[in-house]
């Protein structure tokens, strides 16, 4: 596994090798692997640290999540309130970032009202 075969031949050039064997040799006489020996690691202190913690998201998911339980509960019980509150809080969630949450909420609480006011009747 030697990378320059012809190592034993006298008229054979060698690479330079610019001091750097004689330079990098370990006390036992092994060669290391690379010239350099560089650390990558950065020091970090308290001010590098993110430190802002924000709650907006939990509070956009809890609008569309209370929005598609009332949505959901407007399937079974007084379909017009919980299905206009499940609506309003899917504008809401929508309005804040929460755009799935806040469009099956207000999918839920419209299908819950049309039902209530064109299939119920004639059942």
């Amino acid at each position: 596994m030697d990378q320059y075969p012809n190592r034993g031949m006298k008229d054979v050039e060698e690479p330079p090798n610019y001091g750097e064997q004689r330079k990098n040799q370990d006390f036992v006489g092994i060669e290391p692997d690379s010239s350099r020996d560089e650390e990558f690691a950065a020091e970090m202190t308290v001010d590098d640290a993110d430190t802002e913690i924000t709650g907006d998201m939990d509070e956009n998911t809890t609008f569309g999540w209370v929005g598609i339980a009332l949505s959901i509960i407007s399937f079974f019980i007084w379909p017009i309130i919980f299905g206009v509150a499940g609506i309003v809080l899917g504008f809401m969630s929508r309005s804040r970032g929460a755009d799935a949450l806040g469009n099956i909420a207000i999918a839920a609480g419209a299908v819950s009202i049309l039902i209530t006011l064109f299939i119920l009747p004639f059942v």
